[in-house]
């Protein structure tokens, strides 16, 4: 087993594999849950360069212990795959036993009308499953957490290679990480699902002579590369304890700055609203964990004390508590701000969801008794209808687009009322012989405007009192001089 994709995956330019989702509905799970959880499980798929070409969902108690899925479900799957249906425990001359359901009466009443593999052809085609065995899909996708023999026999049935979603999030984690500390944490996280997952060579599990003088049974192959999984892990982790240390310093220097961590839900324009905040260059794009890395920067313009804006990692449904411990470091930048922006898409269906889920990931670090402003991000995307019902729904969340200059100047202003003073308007008049000074006032105010006659430049400026107390201070003693 190997949690890397090239096996799959073509060279970029190539014809994107196709995969298959499935999932169970349990009965906890609504309709509207499971349609949303699909739809996300196929936003990751995209992201890893996967194209869905179907789904086959059923409706269960529990999942199928041994396949996840009922016998004729199973069938209907390999038909999306051309694999033969089937999982053979074992074989005796004359006789082969198939993995069925624990609660065999269970299966037989639920899928009494899917036995028989014709009927359950005929009904994935129905369902669009494609005839030609090119244009079959290669990739099968689980939306829930699979045991290592529940993935082995999927793969078996299948015919191609199986990922639940715990492998999606970790792969595409392992492609977006852009420093060393990033590329530690998702290791850790990778090896630490891989170990259970390892499998017997093919050579029937040799045994390495241990003990002075090859006495001992000593280790088989498998043992032997999960300890080696065991010792890189703890490698990994004293080399990532050696890079926290360095972070936690960096946040000791700057604990007396006021800071202001942005959270929130996967692709809900955290990044955006970072570089619309601080007017500097991050990394963004339209796909799930696009930022993995944490990024501070100053707001602009530069307040006084200075006011740092941090970027984190996204959250997600069902994100593996493995990758939550790998990020504990760096998620630490929310438990230590002074203030959380939680953005959340106001224009995604399934926004309540994702708020319970970013406040969850908060509540498991510690970072839940930190001040949180809710903001409606996205909110052009958003109808008048619909923005009413969402002002009803959460009052006093900031609606805003990042991509708006008048909404990110609000969110602005907001902060630096909140950590400089209240803001005052002002009209400062700078003499031609102290332009030098308008950097200066660009620099620590909001310029609302600028004209320039005959003695200087006037300035129209929205800052703190006390800011403004001592531009005009500035220009007092240049004219007194």
């Amino acid at each position: 087993m190997s949690l890397e994709l090239a096996s799959f995956l073509p060279p970029p330019g190539d014809v994107r594999p196709r995969a298959v989702v499935v999932a169970v509905q349990l009965p906890d799970v609504t309709d509207a849950e499971l349609e949303s959880s699909l739809e996300e499980l196929e936003r990751l798929a995209t992201t890893l360069g996967l194209d869905v070409i179907g789904r086959v969902t059923q409706r269960r108690n529990k999942l199928v212990s041994g396949v996840v899925l009922g016998e004729g479900k199973l069938k209907e799957l390999a038909t999306w795959t051309g694999g033969s249906g089937e999982v053979l425990a074992f074989e005796k001359p004359g006789k082969n036993k198939k993995v069925l359901d624990d609660d065999a009466d269970e299966e037989r009443e639920e899928d009494a009308d899917e036995t028989d593999k014709a009927a359950a052809e005929a009904a994935a085609v129905a369902s669009g499953a494609p005839t030609d065995p090119e244009l079959k899909a290669t990739v099968v996708l689980v939306d829930h957490d699979l045991g290592p023999t529940q993935q082995r026999n999927l793969e078996k049935a299948t015919g191609v290679d199986v990922l639940d979603r715990t492998a999606v999030i970790v792969e595409i984690f392992s492609r977006h990480a852009k420093t060393r500390e990033a590329r530690l944490q998702v290791e850790i996280a990778r090896l630490k699902y891989l170990a259970p997952r390892l499998r017997e060579s093919g050579g029937g599990g040799d045994r390495v002579r241990g003990g002075v003088g090859g006495k001992g049974a000593g280790e088989s192959s498998l043992e032997l590369d999960r300890r080696r999984i065991r010792d890189r892990v703890a490698e990994l982790r004293q080399e990532l304890k050696q890079i926290e240390g360095g972070a936690k310093n960096r946040r000791g220097r700057r604990g007396e700055l006021p800071t202001v961590a942005l959270v929130g839900y996967t692709n809900a324009g955290k990044s955006s609203l970072m570089r619309a905040l601080t007017t500097t260059d991050v990394y963004i794009a339209d796909k799930l964990f696009a930022t993995l890395d944490t990024t501070v920067r100053r707001l602009q313009p530069l307040t006084e004390p200075p006011i740092l804006i941090t970027d984190t990692v996204g959250f997600i449904k069902k994100l593996p508590h493995d990758l939550v411990a790998s990020f504990r470091s760096t998620l630490d930048e929310a438990g230590d701000a002074d203030l959380l922006l939680h953005v959340v898409d106001a224009a995604d269906a399934a926004l309540a969801d994702q708020l319970a889920v970013t406040r969850e990931v908060l509540r498991e670090i510690g970072a839940d008794t930190v001040p949180t402003w809710l903001v409606l991000n996205k909110i052009d995307r958003v109808d008048a209808l619909g923005r009413a019902s969402l002002a009803e729904r959460y009052p006093g969340a900031l609606q805003l687009s990042a991509k708006n200059p008048a909404d990110v100047r609000v969110l602005r202003d907001q902060l630096i009322e909140k950590f400089a003073g209240k803001l005052e308007d002002a009209d400062l008049d700078v003499p031609w012989a102290a332009q030098r000074l308008v950097h200066a006032i660009h620099e620590r105010a909001t310029v609302l405007g600028e004209e320039h006659h005959d003695d200087g430049t006037r300035l129209r400026v929205r800052a703190p009192a006390r800011i403004l107390e001592e531009l005009r201070a500035q220009l007092a003693e240049h004219n007194a001089s």
